[in-house]
Protein backbone atom coordinates (compact mmCIF):
# COMPACT_ATOMS: atom_id res chain seq x y z
CA UNK A 1 0.00 0.00 0.00
CA UNK A 2 2.63 2.52 1.06
CA UNK A 3 4.27 1.98 -2.31
CA UNK A 4 1.08 2.27 -4.25
CA UNK A 5 0.48 5.48 -2.67
CA UNK A 6 4.04 7.16 -3.01
CA UNK A 7 3.61 5.84 -7.35
CA UNK A 8 0.20 7.47 -7.32
CA UNK A 9 1.65 10.79 -5.11
CA UNK A 10 4.74 10.66 -8.02
CA UNK A 11 2.26 10.91 -10.39
CA UNK A 12 -0.07 13.66 -9.09
CA UNK A 13 3.57 15.51 -8.92
CA UNK A 14 4.20 14.82 -12.43
CA UNK A 15 0.76 16.10 -14.05
CA UNK A 16 1.23 19.09 -11.69
CA UNK A 17 4.92 19.73 -12.99
CA UNK A 18 4.15 19.14 -16.19
CA UNK A 19 0.80 21.80 -15.82
CA UNK A 20 2.85 24.07 -14.82
CA UNK A 21 5.14 24.12 -17.50
CA UNK A 22 2.12 24.12 -20.08
CA UNK A 23 1.02 27.27 -18.02
CA UNK A 24 4.90 29.00 -18.66
CA UNK A 25 4.43 28.27 -21.99
CA UNK A 26 1.47 29.89 -22.64
CA UNK A 27 2.68 32.48 -20.49
CA UNK A 28 5.62 33.15 -22.31
CA UNK A 29 4.50 32.44 -25.78
CA UNK A 30 1.79 35.22 -25.18
CA UNK A 31 4.70 37.53 -23.44
CA UNK A 32 6.29 37.11 -26.58
CA UNK A 33 4.19 39.14 -28.53
CA UNK A 34 3.13 36.40 -31.10
CA UNK A 35 0.63 35.21 -29.01
CA UNK A 36 -1.29 38.58 -28.82
CA UNK A 37 -1.12 39.18 -32.29
CA UNK A 38 -2.39 35.99 -33.66
CA UNK A 39 -5.24 36.73 -30.73
CA UNK A 40 -5.76 40.88 -32.57
CA UNK A 41 -5.71 38.53 -36.03
CA UNK A 42 -8.21 35.93 -35.08
CA UNK A 43 -11.01 38.53 -33.83
CA UNK A 44 -10.06 41.02 -36.58
CA UNK A 45 -11.11 38.57 -38.76
CA UNK A 46 -14.68 38.36 -37.20
CA UNK A 47 -15.51 41.57 -38.74
CA UNK A 48 -15.99 40.53 -42.36
CA UNK A 49 -18.61 37.64 -41.15
CA UNK A 50 -20.55 40.17 -38.64
CA UNK A 51 -20.52 42.83 -41.29
CA UNK A 52 -21.88 40.75 -43.87
CA UNK A 53 -24.66 39.59 -41.94
CA UNK A 54 -25.77 43.47 -41.52
CA UNK A 55 -24.66 44.21 -45.15
CA UNK A 56 -26.83 41.32 -46.32
CA UNK A 57 -29.75 43.29 -44.34
CA UNK A 58 -29.71 46.33 -46.38
CA UNK A 59 -26.58 48.24 -43.94
CA UNK A 60 -24.30 50.34 -46.62
CA UNK A 61 -20.35 49.66 -46.26
CA UNK A 62 -20.03 53.35 -44.88
CA UNK A 63 -22.76 52.81 -42.04
CA UNK A 64 -21.30 49.55 -40.90
CA UNK A 65 -17.93 51.26 -40.46
CA UNK A 66 -19.28 54.40 -38.88
CA UNK A 67 -21.17 52.46 -36.39
CA UNK A 68 -18.27 50.10 -35.42
CA UNK A 69 -16.01 53.64 -34.75
CA UNK A 70 -18.30 55.26 -33.30
CA UNK A 71 -19.35 52.36 -30.61
CA UNK A 72 -16.20 51.21 -29.92
CA UNK A 73 -14.89 54.92 -29.39
CA UNK A 74 -17.37 55.36 -26.63
CA UNK A 75 -16.48 52.29 -25.13
CA UNK A 76 -12.98 52.80 -25.04
CA UNK A 77 -13.18 56.43 -23.51
CA UNK A 78 -14.18 54.38 -20.37
CA UNK A 79 -11.04 52.69 -19.58
CA UNK A 80 -9.34 55.05 -21.07
CA UNK A 81 -10.17 58.42 -19.25
CA UNK A 82 -8.92 56.68 -15.96
CA UNK A 83 -5.76 54.98 -17.89
CA UNK A 84 -4.82 58.72 -18.25
CA UNK A 85 -4.63 59.53 -14.49
CA UNK A 86 -5.29 62.88 -14.97
CA UNK A 87 -2.62 63.73 -16.83
CA UNK A 88 -4.15 65.07 -19.69
CA UNK A 89 -0.93 66.97 -20.92
CA UNK A 90 -0.38 63.17 -22.37
CA UNK A 91 -2.91 63.87 -25.32
CA UNK A 92 -1.18 67.93 -25.66
CA UNK A 93 2.06 66.08 -26.35
CA UNK A 94 0.71 63.14 -28.30
CA UNK A 95 -1.79 64.58 -30.41
CA UNK A 96 -0.06 64.60 -33.74
CA UNK A 97 0.24 60.91 -33.29
CA UNK A 98 -3.13 60.08 -32.36
CA UNK A 99 -4.28 62.29 -35.28
CA UNK A 100 -2.23 60.33 -37.57
CA UNK A 101 -3.32 57.34 -35.87
CA UNK A 102 -7.21 58.06 -36.18
CA UNK A 103 -6.79 59.60 -39.50
CA UNK A 104 -5.05 57.41 -41.79
CA UNK A 105 -4.48 54.05 -39.86
CA UNK A 106 -8.26 54.23 -38.89
CA UNK A 107 -10.60 56.19 -41.25
CA UNK A 108 -8.53 56.68 -44.56
CA UNK A 109 -7.58 53.05 -44.47
CA UNK A 110 -10.97 51.49 -44.57
CA UNK A 111 -12.60 54.25 -46.53
CA UNK A 112 -10.18 53.62 -49.02
CA UNK A 113 -10.30 49.97 -49.06
CA UNK A 114 -14.37 50.32 -49.54
CA UNK A 115 -13.21 52.84 -52.53
CA UNK A 116 -11.62 49.68 -54.12
CA UNK A 117 -14.48 47.11 -53.46
CA UNK A 118 -16.71 49.54 -55.36
CA UNK A 119 -14.24 48.68 -58.21
CA UNK A 120 -12.78 45.89 -57.39
CA UNK A 121 -13.64 41.81 -56.22
CA UNK A 122 -13.32 42.30 -52.48
CA UNK A 123 -10.28 39.20 -52.87
CA UNK A 124 -8.22 41.67 -55.36
CA UNK A 125 -9.33 45.14 -52.82
CA UNK A 126 -8.12 42.73 -49.57
CA UNK A 127 -4.44 41.69 -51.81
CA UNK A 128 -3.91 45.17 -52.45
CA UNK A 129 -4.46 46.25 -49.17
CA UNK A 130 -2.44 43.68 -47.83
CA UNK A 131 0.68 44.44 -49.87
CA UNK A 132 1.63 46.45 -46.57
CA UNK A 133 4.63 44.19 -45.62
CA UNK A 134 6.34 44.79 -48.78
CA UNK A 135 5.76 48.19 -48.49
CA UNK A 136 7.18 48.51 -45.17
CA UNK A 137 10.06 46.42 -45.77
CA UNK A 138 10.83 48.21 -49.46
CA UNK A 139 10.57 51.43 -47.03
CA UNK A 140 12.96 50.22 -44.09
CA UNK A 141 15.16 49.34 -46.91
CA UNK A 142 15.39 52.49 -48.47
CA UNK A 143 15.61 53.81 -45.06
CA UNK A 144 18.72 52.05 -43.59
CA UNK A 145 20.16 51.63 -47.54
CA UNK A 146 20.55 47.57 -46.41
CA UNK A 147 19.26 45.01 -48.24
CA UNK A 148 17.19 42.93 -46.12
CA UNK A 149 18.84 39.48 -44.97
CA UNK A 150 17.56 36.34 -47.22
CA UNK A 151 15.11 34.73 -44.60
CA UNK A 152 13.64 38.08 -44.76
CA UNK A 153 12.87 37.81 -48.08
CA UNK A 154 11.88 34.53 -48.03
CA UNK A 155 9.55 35.20 -45.52
CA UNK A 156 8.02 38.01 -47.71
CA UNK A 157 7.27 36.13 -50.78
CA UNK A 158 6.36 32.92 -48.32
CA UNK A 159 3.99 35.28 -46.86
CA UNK A 160 2.41 36.33 -50.45
CA UNK A 161 2.02 33.59 -52.13
CA UNK A 162 0.13 31.87 -49.03
CA UNK A 163 -2.35 35.13 -48.95
CA UNK A 164 -3.01 35.06 -52.81
CA UNK A 165 -3.81 30.88 -52.66
CA UNK A 166 -5.64 32.28 -49.40
CA UNK A 167 -7.78 34.41 -51.82
CA UNK A 168 -8.47 31.49 -54.28
CA UNK A 169 -7.81 34.23 -57.13
CA UNK A 170 -8.58 31.73 -59.59
CA UNK A 171 -11.57 33.24 -61.42
CA UNK A 172 -11.88 35.72 -64.08
CA UNK A 173 -11.45 39.09 -61.68
CA UNK A 174 -12.35 42.37 -63.35
CA UNK A 175 -9.22 44.99 -62.87
CA UNK A 176 -10.19 48.62 -62.84
CA UNK A 177 -7.01 51.29 -62.84
CA UNK A 178 -8.76 53.91 -60.07
CA UNK A 179 -9.86 50.26 -58.06
CA UNK A 180 -6.20 49.65 -57.88
CA UNK A 181 -5.09 52.86 -56.89
CA UNK A 182 -7.49 52.65 -53.95
CA UNK A 183 -6.56 49.88 -53.06
CA UNK A 184 -2.59 50.65 -52.68
CA UNK A 185 -3.72 53.76 -51.24
CA UNK A 186 -5.18 51.13 -48.23
CA UNK A 187 -2.38 50.10 -48.47
CA UNK A 188 -0.03 52.74 -47.56
CA UNK A 189 -2.20 53.86 -44.80
CA UNK A 190 -2.26 49.79 -43.56
CA UNK A 191 1.66 50.68 -43.61
CA UNK A 192 2.01 53.51 -41.58
CA UNK A 193 -0.64 52.42 -39.30
CA UNK A 194 1.74 49.65 -37.93
CA UNK A 195 4.82 52.46 -38.35
CA UNK A 196 2.62 54.15 -35.59
CA UNK A 197 1.17 51.45 -33.20
CA UNK A 198 5.32 50.10 -33.42
CA UNK A 199 6.46 53.20 -32.16
CA UNK A 200 7.98 52.94 -28.45
CA UNK A 201 5.91 55.41 -26.70
CA UNK A 202 5.79 55.04 -22.56
CA UNK A 203 4.28 58.20 -22.27
CA UNK A 204 0.98 57.09 -24.20
CA UNK A 205 -1.21 54.15 -22.83
CA UNK A 206 -2.10 51.44 -25.72
CA UNK A 207 -5.98 52.19 -24.89
CA UNK A 208 -6.09 55.93 -24.70
CA UNK A 209 -4.10 55.70 -28.52
CA UNK A 210 -6.91 53.08 -29.83
CA UNK A 211 -9.80 55.25 -28.27
CA UNK A 212 -8.55 58.57 -29.23
CA UNK A 213 -7.81 57.22 -32.97
CA UNK A 214 -11.02 55.46 -33.29
CA UNK A 215 -12.97 58.92 -32.11
CA UNK A 216 -10.93 60.66 -34.65
CA UNK A 217 -11.81 57.67 -37.14
CA UNK A 218 -15.57 58.24 -36.48
CA UNK A 219 -15.49 62.06 -36.72
CA UNK A 220 -13.83 61.68 -40.22
CA UNK A 221 -16.57 59.13 -41.43
CA UNK A 222 -19.28 61.24 -39.72
CA UNK A 223 -17.88 64.20 -41.94
CA UNK A 224 -17.32 61.96 -44.98
CA UNK A 225 -21.15 61.59 -44.45
CA UNK A 226 -22.02 64.34 -44.10
CA UNK A 227 -20.33 65.50 -47.21
CA UNK A 228 -22.45 62.65 -49.30
CA UNK A 229 -18.85 61.40 -49.88
CA UNK A 230 -20.29 58.08 -48.25
CA UNK A 231 -23.79 56.96 -48.70
CA UNK A 232 -25.24 55.81 -45.49
CA UNK A 233 -28.16 53.51 -44.97
CA UNK A 234 -29.01 51.05 -41.49
CA UNK A 235 -31.48 48.48 -41.20
CA UNK A 236 -33.17 46.69 -38.07
CA UNK A 237 -33.79 43.73 -39.53
CA UNK A 238 -32.73 40.35 -37.92
CA UNK A 239 -29.30 38.93 -39.23
CA UNK A 240 -28.40 35.69 -39.93
CA UNK A 241 -25.09 33.69 -38.16
CA UNK A 242 -24.07 29.81 -38.24
CA UNK A 243 -27.65 28.60 -37.60
CA UNK A 244 -28.73 31.63 -35.82
CA UNK A 245 -31.09 34.37 -37.10
CA UNK A 246 -30.16 37.47 -34.10
CA UNK A 247 -31.13 40.95 -33.65
CA UNK A 248 -29.64 43.53 -35.68
CA UNK A 249 -27.67 44.73 -32.37
CA UNK A 250 -25.72 41.14 -31.72
CA UNK A 251 -23.61 41.47 -35.02
CA UNK A 252 -23.48 44.96 -34.63
CA UNK A 253 -22.24 44.76 -31.24
CA UNK A 254 -19.69 41.54 -32.42
CA UNK A 255 -18.28 43.82 -34.84
CA UNK A 256 -17.26 46.75 -32.06
CA UNK A 257 -16.85 44.86 -28.95
CA UNK A 258 -14.80 41.54 -30.60
CA UNK A 259 -13.82 42.69 -34.04
CA UNK A 260 -12.64 46.51 -32.66
CA UNK A 261 -12.20 47.18 -29.43
CA UNK A 262 -10.30 43.98 -28.68
CA UNK A 263 -9.17 43.51 -32.04
CA UNK A 264 -7.56 47.38 -32.41
CA UNK A 265 -6.17 47.20 -28.01
CA UNK A 266 -4.20 43.91 -28.57
CA UNK A 267 -3.23 45.09 -32.24
CA UNK A 268 -1.08 47.87 -30.39
CA UNK A 269 -0.06 45.92 -27.82
CA UNK A 270 1.30 43.48 -30.30
CA UNK A 271 2.84 45.60 -32.44
CA UNK A 272 4.71 47.29 -29.90
CA UNK A 273 5.98 43.85 -28.65
CA UNK A 274 7.27 42.60 -31.81
CA UNK A 275 8.05 45.79 -34.02
CA UNK A 276 6.01 47.02 -37.07
CA UNK A 277 7.68 44.39 -39.41
CA UNK A 278 6.75 41.67 -38.10
CA UNK A 279 3.47 42.62 -36.74
CA UNK A 280 2.57 43.37 -40.00
CA UNK A 281 3.20 40.03 -41.34
CA UNK A 282 1.29 38.27 -38.36
CA UNK A 283 -1.57 40.13 -39.47
CA UNK A 284 -1.77 38.53 -42.73
CA UNK A 285 -3.43 35.73 -40.77
CA UNK A 286 -6.22 37.97 -40.28
CA UNK A 287 -7.12 36.75 -43.60
CA UNK A 288 -6.97 32.84 -42.97
CA UNK A 289 -9.11 33.94 -39.48
CA UNK A 290 -11.24 35.75 -41.40
CA UNK A 291 -11.80 32.48 -43.42
CA UNK A 292 -12.59 29.92 -40.67
CA UNK A 293 -14.94 32.14 -39.17
CA UNK A 294 -16.81 32.69 -42.31
CA UNK A 295 -16.69 28.87 -42.79
CA UNK A 296 -18.52 28.46 -39.03
CA UNK A 297 -20.91 31.60 -39.03
CA UNK A 298 -21.68 31.86 -42.88
CA UNK A 299 -21.35 28.16 -44.08
CA UNK A 300 -18.52 29.48 -46.52
CA UNK A 301 -16.24 26.27 -46.28
CA UNK A 302 -12.69 27.17 -47.25
CA UNK A 303 -10.66 24.73 -49.58
CA UNK A 304 -7.60 22.77 -50.03
CA UNK A 305 -6.08 25.40 -51.76
CA UNK A 306 -7.20 28.20 -49.49
CA UNK A 307 -5.53 26.13 -46.47
CA UNK A 308 -2.47 25.67 -48.23
CA UNK A 309 -2.16 29.40 -48.12
CA UNK A 310 -2.62 29.53 -44.09
CA UNK A 311 0.19 27.68 -44.19
CA UNK A 312 2.24 29.19 -46.06
CA UNK A 313 1.47 32.72 -44.51
CA UNK A 314 2.49 30.81 -41.21
CA UNK A 315 5.88 29.89 -42.70
CA UNK A 316 6.45 33.29 -44.42
CA UNK A 317 5.58 34.22 -40.51
CA UNK A 318 8.09 31.97 -38.76
CA UNK A 319 10.91 33.05 -41.41
CA UNK A 320 10.76 36.49 -40.62
CA UNK A 321 10.27 36.02 -36.51
CA UNK A 322 13.63 33.53 -37.13
CA UNK A 323 15.27 36.44 -38.89
CA UNK A 324 14.06 38.96 -36.44
CA UNK A 325 15.61 36.78 -33.00
CA UNK A 326 18.63 36.05 -35.20
CA UNK A 327 19.80 39.81 -35.83
CA UNK A 328 18.81 40.21 -32.04
CA UNK A 329 21.43 37.87 -31.01
CA UNK A 330 24.03 39.17 -33.31
CA UNK A 331 27.02 41.02 -32.15
CA UNK A 332 27.01 44.25 -31.57
CA UNK A 333 29.77 44.96 -34.50
CA UNK A 334 27.56 43.46 -36.78
CA UNK A 335 25.81 44.64 -40.11
CA UNK A 336 22.05 45.83 -39.02
CA UNK A 337 19.25 45.37 -40.69
CA UNK A 338 16.30 47.19 -41.76
CA UNK A 339 14.20 45.17 -38.36
CA UNK A 340 16.81 46.98 -36.24
CA UNK A 341 15.33 50.51 -37.30
CA UNK A 342 11.90 49.38 -37.59
CA UNK A 343 11.05 51.27 -34.23
CA UNK A 344 13.07 54.57 -34.95
CA UNK A 345 10.72 55.56 -38.39
CA UNK A 346 8.55 58.45 -37.37
CA UNK A 347 5.12 58.65 -38.67
CA UNK A 348 4.35 60.65 -41.15
CA UNK A 349 3.81 64.33 -40.29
Amino acid sequence: MPAVSKRAEASVQGAASRQGVARRSAAGFMASGLGVALFSSAVFGLSGSFAKSLLETGWTPGAAVTARLTGAAIILAIPAIPALRGRWSQLKDNWLTILLFGLIGVAACQLFYFNAVERLSVGVALLLEYLAPVIIVLWLWAASRRRPRPLTIAGTLLSLGGLILVLDLTGAVKIDFVGVLWGIAAAVCLAIYFFITAKENDTLPPIVLASGGLMVGAAVMWLAAATGLLPMAFSTADTKLGPWVTPWWVSLGGLIVLATVLAYVSGIIAARALGSKVASFVSLTEVLFAVIWAWLLLGELPGPVQLLGGVLIVGGVVLVRVDELRGAGAPAASVPTPLDHANDVEPVP
